[in-house]
């Protein structure tokens, strides 16, 4: 079974979702395949911290009405450590940038209900999907569905099918370099019912326990976060052990406010740095997590996702629409750069809070000395706050 498209996009994650809207709104064809259910794709739990960039981008793209009503605007940063709690006026370093809490699933699911309203091709549960020809003029996506074998020849394939996708994987090894830093620790999230600690802020912590991290998805809805060792369980952490925990990271006072509840969900997650480059193969192009990865601490990874997908959509208008290859021939070199910045941030700012195998004695307080001359240096604060709301595209 065959079938013809401007642009066959793989993965119905946000960049994938997203960058098909954009370029629906454009009038270029494209069909989204997804390995995975729908109802799999909204299960997923992640970032929830949107730069202004990207709520733009929601906007420009028709889906982001809900954002601007339901998102929760962050003015500031506090960081905790030593045993106090710290603020840092995001919004007034950096002449009045904000950052927009919006979970990451509401995000997919306004996504999914537009390309589903406008009646767009999506494939969900897509099987032993292929990438083929993309070295050529003439690239082919392959796959299973209900026991059939579909083929579809497009113009150009875009991989936003996350770090374990087809794409990359389908590259020649010559043909790409890829760079990894693993941390030696994870995550434990809990995701819960329960009003934040801080409405207008997210807290970053450092103690000799451990990094901690107060967040949310919402008014009534937080996420939070310890540093714990990789080979813990989550079957380890009752949520009176999590709890409990998170307050002694935390300064007296705002561990007095912490408001508990049952978790609705409760993961580990390990941190790690990743890149390849190039992100452009003939006419494959790497998007999102397919290419990149950053530690959460910088809450970058979804707003790089949808940097790149701004330019890459950016690229196949100006293609189809002004007959130029400029755009997809500038794609990599774009993305990159403002890839290598936000992984600079993330790996800094991880590498500040956290606690590492050889942090002790001398390395806790080398931390704390750093985060002391950021927290009463203008100059410190400003660019902390630059990277946080995200650098100029």
């Amino acid at each position: 079974m065959k079938t013809r498209t401007q642009v066959a996009i793989i993965g119905a994650g946000p960049s994938g979702l997203l960058l098909g809207q954009l370029l629906h709104k454009a009038g270029i064809d494209n069909i989204i395949l997804e390995r995975q259910s729908g109802a799999y794709v909204l299960g997923r739990i992640r970032a929830g911290i949107l730069e202004q960039v990207t709520v733009d981008l929601l906007k420009e793209a028709g889906v982001g009405e809900r954002v601007q009503r339901e998102g929760v605007v962050h003015h500031a940063i506090e960081l905790v450590f030593a045993g106090a709690r710290h603020p840092i006026d995001v919004h007034g370093l950096t002449g009045g940038k904000v950052v927009t809490a919006y979970g990451q699933t509401e995000l997919t699911r306004d996504l999914m209900d537009a390309r589903q309203a406008q009646g767009l091709p999506t494939v969900y549960e897509a099987g032993d999907v292929s990438v083929h020809g993309f070295d050529g003029d003439q690239p082919v996506v392959r796959y299973r569905k209900d026991g059939a074998d579909h083929e579809v020849q497009c113009d150009f394939i875009a991989g936003c099918d996350g770090f374990h996708g087809v794409c990359r994987a389908s590259v020649p090894k010559d043909a790409i370099t890829e760079y990894e830093k693993v941390y030696p620790f994870g995550w434990l999230g809990v995701l819960a019912d329960v009003p934040p600690v801080s409405p207008h802020a997210i807290v970053y912590g450092n103690s000799d326990r451990g990094f901690s991290l107060c967040s949310m998805r919402s008014m009534t809805r937080s996420r939070y976060y310890v540093q714990c060792p990789l080979e813990d369980k989550v079957e380890e952490w009752s949520d009176q052990r999590f709890w409990d925990e998170l307050r002694r990271r935390l300064d007296p006072e705002l561990a007095a406010r912490v408001v508990t509840g049952p978790s609705i969900e409760k993961s580990i997650a390990p941190l790690r740095s990743f890149v390849a480059e190039p992100m452009r193969f003939g006419r494959l192009f790497l998007a999102g997590d397919a290419a990149h990865i950053v530690p959460p601490t910088g809450a970058k990874g979804l707003n790089l996702a949808a940097t790149d997908v701004k330019y890459l959509a950016g690229a196949f208008i100006e293609y189809f629409g002004d007959k130029s290859a400029a755009g997809i021939d500038t794609y990599s070199q774009r993305a990159l750069r403002r890839i290598w910045k936000a992984e600079r941030f993330s790996w800094w700012l991880t590498n500040l809070m956290h606690r590492f195998p050889d942090t002790q004695g001398f390395g806790q307080r080398m931390q704390e000395a750093e985060l002391d001359y950021l927290v009463n240096s203008r100059a410190a604060s400003t660019a902390l706050a630059e990277n946080y709301v995200g650098l100029p595209l």
